[in-house]
């Protein structure tokens, strides 16, 4: 392994005693991006830098994209395509470098393009997957989706002949996550570490988004790292947690206090890096400023959080994450024909996607102490495996409850109301 690079920064950071904190940040306009940017690099936190593309950009329409940098439009991201590459170098120059990387995140089934892009102006760190980059967002079809991503790994692996390591994070444990129990996104995350691995990448992160039980996140981080551990061997890899990916709290009280439950589940759980969401999640794109107070107050509560290690594999979610990995690695040698071998089967079957690869028999809810549970395991191999109770049909009104779940409860202004007020412990 190199001492430079994306993973290497981090590792460095966590060696030091320090979380890593990270916005979800992009402008389209190459100075405000350049400027948002330079306020991560200098908030009082250990920080990387992140380029969030447009939407134009992640579905491939480069057409408008272009169209829009030509005509000055703003867009709702950076489009790193469309605007030349010595635009972009500009935008990094001085600021992009081994004590402050910066990491392009897209959302994009097809990203060669991008990170055609990225490679050309000196960068060699993103993020995504064949699954988690495909069902949830539109309807490119999982086959094409593992190729692009396939072709992509390729791309990004070739900068190691220049000297860099390039560093790939999946979203595998993001994936609809607000609904899903976490066996199947640790399963998601790490097969999706796994494919990367396989077309060439040798630093990875690995996701989880915080849900809606502190003890079960703490119990789904500890399985996440100990499958690493078991398939990673000769990888440099690390955690990255994400605050909560669904709707966030409307009150400047209540953002701030389920961010600080993220801050604490990352600390806690020994994780390396932490996407943060900021106060005005709820109602618009943050500011610059709200950004960085966001990573201020992660970095806070961080630093005052001890760990509390659990054992890995002694839990319900280790048992039926480590279920499914197995039984989509038996599938085929190839994990791409075994990833969409695994979705056509409904080995692997997210609840409540409604993407055409994804067999949608799979039902989960939230119990009356938080933690999410199946309802339902459609054909996953879980059978006595997983703690499966089923639920009375649930009904549009009842997905509409869940997902405003953790909003509602952190909106509430005293903590001991809000579920798992601290973070439950062993």
């Amino acid at each position: 392994m190199t001492g430079a690079g994306f993973g290497a920064f981090v590792r460095r950071a966590h060696a030091a005693g320090h979380l890593v904190v990270q916005p979800r940040m992009g402008m389209s306009s190459p100075d405000r991006m350049r400027a948002g940017l330079l306020a991560t690099r200098d908030a009082t936190a250990t920080t990387v830098g992140t380029i969030t593309l447009d939407s134009y950009t992640r579905v491939g329409d480069l057409e408008s994209a272009g169209l829009a940098v030509l005509e000055g439009v703003a867009l709702n991201g950076y489009p790193i395509v469309s605007h030349p590459t010595a635009t972009t170098r500009a935008v990094l120059d001085g600021i992009h470098g081994p004590d402050f990387p910066v990491q392009v995140r897209h959302g994009s089934a097809a990203p060669q393009d991008i990170f055609r892009a990225l490679t050309a102006v000196g960068l060699d760190a993103s993020e995504g997957g064949p699954v988690s980059y495909c069902l949830p967002y539109g309807r490119v079809p999982l086959r094409a989706s593992v190729a692009h991503w396939a072709a992509s790994c390729a791309l990004l692996a070739a900068r190691r002949e220049s000297g860099a390591e390039p560093h790939l994070e999946t979203f595998g444990g993001c994936v609809l996550g607000q609904l899903c129990p976490p066996g199947l996104l640790v399963a998601i995350s790490v097969l999706e570490a796994l494919f990367f691995r396989r077309h060439g990448i040798r630093s990875i992160s690995v996701s989880y988004a915080q849900q809606t039980d502190p003890l079960q996140d703490a119990e789904a981080v500890a399985a996440l790292r100990s499958l690493c551990v078991r398939w990673l061997p000769d990888t440099e890899w690390h955690v990255v947690v994400y605050a909560y990916m669904g709707l966030f709290p409307e009150t400047e009280e209540g953002a701030y206090r389920l961010l600080g439950k993220a801050a604490e589940l990352a600390v806690a759980t020994g994780s390396e890096r932490l996407i943060v969401k900021t106060v005005a999640e709820s109602r618009r794109i943050p500011t610059v400023t709200e950004n960085v107070a966001a990573l201020e107050h992660a970095a806070a509560v961080a630093a005052r959080t001890p760990r509390t290690p659990l054992d890995g594999t002694a839990t319900q979610t280790y048992a039926e994450a480590s279920a499914l990995v197995d039984a989509v690695l038996e599938l085929d040698d190839d994990l791409g024909a075994a990833l969409l071998a695994a979705f056509a089967k409904g080995y692997l079957d997210v609840p409540y996607c409604l993407h055409p690869d994804n067999a949608g028999r799979s039902r989960s809810y939230i119990d009356a102490d938080g933690r999410l549970r199946w309802a339902d395991i459609g054909k996953m191999p879980l059978n006595g495996i997983a703690d499966v109770r089923p639920a009375r049909a649930i009904t549009s009104a009842d997905l509409l409850d869940s997902l405003s779940y953790v909003r509602r409860s952190f909106d509430r202004h005293t903590p001991e109301e809000v579920p798992g007020g601290e973070l439950a412990r062993p």
